[in-house]
């Protein structure tokens, strides 16, 4: 039995920096498309761009730690809010936050194949914004 639509989606965003080799094989569709709307601009990703991107940003912090505040279901489109936080090559002993993300995705043949992000730079956050 595989997994449920909400665990693919929480498993990917907390397993993505911790070194699991089959990760984006186990949970992206090979035609996965994300676009991903950030500080910086848009950004259109496929599988190659989403290795890259996980090599990148393994490559640059100690640590990365997804916190799940919300995962929310319906058919198979998956939201989740989460917020990463890092430690620093510069500084391992402080985790600070460094990105909060919503995203909605879109399964197809229980993987993930088409989704859309959203991210804005850490900071404090409400410790119970659903309260």
């Amino acid at each position: 039995m595989g997994l449920e639509s909400k665990e693919i989606v929480e498993k990917l965003y907390t397993s993505l920096f911790n070194g699991e080799d089959d990760l984006l094989n186990n949970y992206l569709h090979p035609h996965v498309n994300l676009t991903w709307y950030g500080t910086t601009g848009i950004r259109r990703l496929d599988y190659d761009g989403i290795h890259e991107l996980r090599e990148d940003l393994s490559r640059n912090f100690t640590s990365f730690k997804a916190e799940i505040e919300k995962t929310v279901r319906e058919k198979d489109q998956i939201a989740i809010e989460f917020t990463y936080y890092v430690e620093t090559i510069e500084n391992p002993d402080e985790e600070i936050p460094l990105a909060h993300f919503i995203a909605i995705w879109e399964l197809k043949d229980n993987k993930l194949f088409k989704g859309v992000q959203i991210s804005q730079l850490g900071e404090d956050i409400d410790d119970n914004p659903w309260a």
